[in-house]
């Protein structure tokens, strides 16, 4: 862990060495390798690792599923151009299928495991990732220990356990699955993924925070008016609609990618780097937000549901008509609501969330917006339509930081209007940023827990949202409706207007 200038005037973090980064040698055994999430990510970031050099020549993949696949069958699922660069990596790659809930499949995994310490000099590290459903998170993790794979298979090796969201389905139920995973693994062995924390510019929040003085000394409540976090999808809710009748967007999105963007802007800075002070400081954001009173919540949050909508020559479908979802569905494809943070820093200013589906553009912001001008010694002819200056993080997906302010209108009166300074990360770095799985998975077979989600982050983000869900589900209102590629229902945009504020909305209405 260090703060010294790198070349190029580079400060690193996360126990970061640079472009020497590397997997020390080891065994990935992926769970659910048939399955979408490992042939569209986790296969290429293991590809790009390969291109890379990130992965050393005693590396192994495995696959485990209860499809029948071939070990050849399941080396052509690697995608085939950086296969013919890591030949040795692929042509090792072995698939075992079996239950999860059959104690037989872990033996056979535990001999193959053996086998490839024995020969192929993996020195007892292995990476157990869990890409399946929740259903099976723990018949895999209770057999795993029942079979001694919950320990290293060196003196000096390593095992770990990576886990996919979402992890439980409130705070009872996550409580439990952290019972359950405490029993055969200690919490330093578990690595919940969370892939918005391993883009790179959700870290670049930090970067701005804490590598710059000219911000942090407004970062606060004397400075900063509102902020608010957008995460719109211009997606329905396509095949998956099965599995979103159970979820809904504030399980979906708003306990884990919202609540860690927030967190991330708004925690106190941390003593240093270090994995656990960066996500003490995580915590201790969390637990300062104001948990809603049941009287409160129609106050402060607000779901809605798209209906058939865009134009005539794109007309998109409304949840109801999707597959798998209930003709009578009241699940929420929409979600807002107001925060509060109860410390010295940020009290009294309100912090704004949403996320929906079928929504205009795909963007995922946060707009940090400045207090106005005490007193403006023009009148306000000249300023007609001038914005309040604010700093917007775009992460995705035109990735960069865009500064709004006031300035003069060329001429010979004095006028001001808004204007804005650009910053793009396509256009002012050369280099080739990771994908989230590629970062994320390299930072597990180190072990650098630094950007992945501790126990109790995931306790305080279920106690935040699991008093919105309940009311919801008790609520016998009917559900607000927004049309498709609309910015969501007009009860959203009250919630803002009753504080007098309004959404920032990319690209306008």
């Amino acid at each position: 862990m260090t703060g010294d200038l790198g070349p190029g005037n580079e400060i690193r973090i996360n126990g970061d060495g640079g472009d020497d980064r590397k997997a020390p040698p080891g065994v990935v055994v992926i769970f659910g390798a048939s399955g979408d999430l490992t042939e569209r990510k986790l296969m290429p970031a293991l590809a790009r690792l390969a291109q890379y050099k990130r992965l050393p020549d005693e590396f192994r993949l495995v696959g485990v599923a209860r499809s029948h696949l071939s070990d050849e069958e399941f080396r052509r699922r690697f995608p085939a151009g950086p296969a013919a660069e890591a030949p040795g990596l692929v042509e090792n790659m072995r698939y075992l299928s079996g239950d999860y809930d059959d104690p037989d499949t872990f033996h056979r995994l535990r001999d193959l495991l053996d086998s490839f310490d024995r020969d192929a000099g993996t020195a007892g590290n292995r990476l157990f990732y869990l890409a399946t459903p929740p259903q099976a998170f723990v018949p895999i993790i209770e057999n795993l220990a029942a079979a001694g794979l919950n320990e290293p298979g060196s003196p000096t090796g390593s095992a770990r356990l990576v886990i996919e969201k979402p992890y439980g389905h409130d705070e009872a139920s996550a409580r439990d699955l952290d019972q359950r995973i405490h029993a055969g693994f200690e919490e330093d062995q578990v690595f919940r993924i969370d892939h918005y924390l391993g883009k790179d510019t959700v870290q670049n929040v930090m970067a701005l925070r804490f590598a710059n003085t000219i911000f942090q000394p407004i970062w606060n409540r004397t400075w900063i008016d509102q902020v608010q976090i957008t995460v719109a999808e211009t997606l329905g809710v396509g095949t998956r609609g099965g599995f979103y009748e159970h979820a809904g967007a504030m399980r979906d999105i708003v306990q884990n990618h919202v609540l860690q963007v927030l967190a991330l802007a708004l925690m106190e800075p941390p003593a240093s780097f270090a994995p656990e002070a960066l996500r003490n400081e995580k915590v201790k954001l969390l637990q300062s937000i104001r948990h809603p009173a049941d009287g409160d919540i129609d106050r402060i949050a607000v779901r809605g549901q798209y209906t058939r909508g865009g134009t005539s020559g794109d007309l998109m479908p409304g949840y109801r008509d999707e597959q798998g979802v209930d003709p009578l569905s009241r699940t929420e494809t929409y979600a807002a609501m107001r925060l509060d943070v109860d410390n010295w820093r940020w009290a009294g200013v309100p912090f704004y969330v949403r996320t929906g589906k079928r929504l205009p553009r795909r963007v995922t912001e946060v707009v940090l917006q400045f207090t106005r001008p005490p007193h403006l010694p023009i009148s306000a002819a000249q300023v007609t339509g001038l914005q309040p200056d604010a700093l917007i993080l775009r992460i995705q997906p035109d990735e960069g930081i865009t500064l709004r302010f006031g300035a003069k209108v060329p001429g010979h009166s004095f006028r001001v209007r808004t204007a804005t300074m650009e910053f793009s990360y396509e256009s002012t770095f050369r280099e080739e940023s990771p994908e989230a799985y590629e970062r994320l998975l390299l930072d597990a077979l180190i072990g650098d827990p630094t950007l992945f989600i501790r126990s109790d982050e995931v306790l305080q983000s279920w106690r935040i949202v699991d008093p919105i869900i309940e009311h919801w589900a008790n609520s016998t209102g009917r559900i607000p409706l927004y049309e498709a590629a609309s910015w969501g229902p007009d009860e959203a945009d009250q919630l803002l207007a009753r504080d007098g504020r309004a959404w920032h909305n990319p690209g306008g209405r």
